[in-house]
């Protein structure tokens, strides 16, 4: 089990084993996604810098506080900003990512003018107000005041905020090794995004899993094929402990409850597109199942069905040598 170690105004630390600390982000604040701290032996690595250079840095903070160590190593698992805007706060670490996902953050992230940022989000942020103003569900409600008050956070720290790329490159595997543990890198591919990284502590029977694991959450799937794939190649670890990108720190129940989720939507869009039900005919008459309807995530669990129709749509069109529309 976890133990608390303390609060920060972005995030609660636990301890998972000596050495291993989980940073759990507070809804709202600025952190926004889970990140980890790993003492090796003679230095710190880091999984996940976090949304924002203030999280970032406090994490930063924190972990040598916690080890009396510098951080060496600073692990990306996927280019989405809500992991890797914290990177600057690392820029004299080493920061590890896959080809793919720096080419990805590169190409995502990019920074224009400032105030051309500043009013952008701004925008966003009153585009946010306006949904949620409207809307009378109260789950999503809760996930669009969540992401306008994580919004509201980027948004203060955008004059201050750089995009820091990763320096240090694999493609499937990369094995780091100190005095005290070693840690493995591993990209199976991407359910989440197309390149996803997650990381596992062998002797310590733990994984550091990025968006590839979340708890109670609609997180966007592009490739379900590849998730359900990479869930099979972690079956085959032995992993005790699971810290998902988002929500709390978990076991194989967790790994369980995404799993059976990813396989529930692609039953029901296989099965629709089978029996030729246009994707707006599903989406109106679907109901989703009582374990998904509370979960959180501003498109929902339509979200998902729209994508994976498209996803095995494509697949079939594929299959029977028609053009892709």
């Amino acid at each position: 089990m976890p133990t608390f170690i303390k609060k920060t105004d972005f995030f609660k630390l636990y301890s998972l084993t000596d050495g291993v600390y989980a940073a759990i982000a507070i809804p709202g604040k600025g952190a926004w996604s889970n990140a980890g701290i790993v003492d090796l032996g003679e230095e710190v690595l880091i999984f996940d810098s976090f949304s924002t250079p203030s999280a970032g840095q406090e994490l930063r903070k924190q972990a040598e506080l916690l080890t009396g160590k510098k951080v060496k190593h600073l692990i990306n698992s996927h280019y989405h900003g809500d992991h890797v805007f914290g990177n600057q706060a690392f820029r004299d670490a080493s920061i590890i990512s896959t080809v793919e996902t720096k080419e990805l953050s590169k190409e995502k992230n990019k920074l224009g003018d400032v105030k051309k940022e500043i009013e952008h989000t701004k925008e966003y942020l009153r585009s946010l107000k306006q949904q949620i103003d409207l809307t009378r569900d109260p789950i999503l409600k809760a996930s669009l005041e969540n992401q306008y008050d994580e919004m509201n956070k980027v948004l203060n720290d955008i004059p201050r905020l750089e995009v820091v790329l990763p320096s240090v490159l694999f493609e499937e595997k990369l094995l780091l090794k100190g005095s005290k543990r070693k840690v493995e890198l591993h990209c199976l591919g991407g359910g989440h995004t197309p390149s996803d990284t997650f990381m596992y502590l062998p002797e310590d029977k733990i994984a550091f899993m990025g968006d590839l694991l979340t708890e109670n959450l609609h997180v966007p799937i592009i490739n379900p094929e590849e998730f359900l794939h990479i869930f099979e190649r972690v079956r085959e670890l032995n992993i005790t402990t699971y810290v998902p990108g988002h929500g709390n720190v978990g076991n194989k129940e967790l790994l369980n409850e995404l799993e059976g989720y990813i396989t529930f939507l692609k039953d029901t869009v296989t099965d629709a597109i089978n029996n030729h039900v246009p994707l707006e005919s599903l989406i109106t008459r679907f109901e989703a199942p009582l374990p998904y309807k509370n979960w959180m995530g501003v498109s929902g669990i339509e979200g998902n069905l729209s994508k994976m129709y498209e996803f095995y749509r494509g697949k079939k069109q594929l299959r029977s040598g028609r053009t892709l529309i």
